[in-house]
């Protein structure tokens, strides 16, 4: 029986992405919130608005964008797991472009690479001395 009323493979797939970031259900502060907003006096009465706390992270997550409490805390738990999986990846792709700097500043210019190099300094000496005041 799915929890959030929501199919049972997307729920897997949220569970298995929790456990795949390290999430825990434990580290999850969880309210319920009365929403605002359109949604007529169903939304004025119940607290259908989701607030989740990752405690470890402290990232906060608000989630009203459906009328049912239950599809909200699916939804909300959902945007946390994004949340913390685009730091994880920010910090990884951050590593990952600095090692990638220091390999191309290692790597040894190819012939070509030289020979351009060389011209540009040779041209803009030959333009230094152009400039040279030229006494008569």
């Amino acid at each position: 029986m799915s929890t959030y009323k929501i199919s049972m493979a997307k729920e897997n797939t949220l569970k298995r992405k929790m456990d795949d970031l390290g999430i825990k259900e434990s580290d999850i502060q969880e309210k319920f919130i009365r929403a605002s907003g359109s949604g007529g006096q169903k939304v004025n009465k119940t607290s259908s608005c989701v607030y989740l706390k990752h405690i470890p992270t402290g990232i906060e997550i608000k989630c009203q964008q459906e009328r049912s409490q239950v599809i909200n805390r699916f939804l909300a738990r959902r945007l946390l797991t994004e949340k913390i999986e685009e730091i994880l990846l920010k910090e990884k792709s951050a590593k990952q472009k600095q090692i990638a700097k220091i390999r191309k500043q290692k790597q040894k210019r190819s012939k070509r690479a030289k020979e351009k190099i060389l011209n540009d300094k040779k041209f803009q000496s030959e333009k230094k001395q152009l400039r040279a005041n030229i006494i008569v």
